[in-house]
């Protein structure tokens, strides 16, 4: 297979995997929201497993050029949170995003580990094999992406728990020039370092996830993790 089609192939799965992925997190994000209370994005549309009702142009281009990039983000307005307050409540919305792609990211090695052990051994096994390791690839550094503490990515959402009002409001303010700032810093591969550290803690706690896989089929931990 010449490299042009190789290249051809890789943006292929990445595409699939992020037509699953992105819906899936920006959803997550909604229904939170409108569980908590809040139903701005519900009725802007946001609820929905439509990749179109997320799609960002630049964010896309990242998920195909690098394996990870973002959506349009979710509109959430606090003063609507019934349950917990303002800024519980924005954690929690936040949280939803990385929970679910750690969830795809879980299906997705344990689905790997159980084609790998006892599926057929042909060219469909090994193209599955390799659509299931870029799916679990692009969930967790879509969850790394998103963990990191930079507005308005989800980890800054989180880190507003234990920030005071003041530096909040600022962030706030300030939140797109941030963004922008932080994009830059993705393409040079600034971020690169804590995603990967990141990354790394998160393949260790799938690794013992899913270990029950290899305890099922009596092959022991020993075996560990296939992907």
């Amino acid at each position: 297979m010449s490299n042009l089609r190789v290249r051809m192939f890789v943006y292929i799965v990445r595409f699939v995997c992020m037509m699953i992925s992105v819906p899936l997190h920006e959803s997550a994000h909604a229904l939170a929201a409108s569980r908590l209370g809040d139903d701005t994005a519900r009725r802007q549309g946001r609820l929905s497993l439509n990749p179109l009702a997320h799609f960002s142009p630049l964010g896309a281009v990242c998920f195909l050029l690098l394996g990870v990039g973002w959506a349009t983000p979710v509109p959430v307005d606090a003063r609507n949170f019934r349950r917990v307050s303002p800024r519980a409540g924005m954690a929690l919305t936040a949280a939803a995003g990385p929970i679910t792609n750690l969830l795809l990211a879980f299906l997705a090695v344990v689905g790997y580990k159980l084609l790998y052990y006892i599926g057929p051994v042909n060219t469909l096994t090994n193209l599955l094999l390799y659509v299931m390791n870029a799916l679990a690839v692009m969930n967790l550094a879509l969850a790394a992406l998103n963990l990191l503490p930079v507005p308005p990515l989800d980890g800054s959402r989180l880190l507003g728990l234990a920030l005071p009002r003041r530096v909040q409001y600022f962030i706030a303010q300030h939140e797109q020039q941030i963004f922008f700032v932080a994009i830059a810093l993705l393409f040079l591969g600034l971020l690169d370092g804590p995603m990967a550290w990141i990354q790394s803690q998160l393949w260790r706690f799938l690794g013992w996830s899913t270990s029950f896989v290899e305890i099922l089929l009596g092959l022991g931990r020993a075996a560990g993790t296939a992907v």
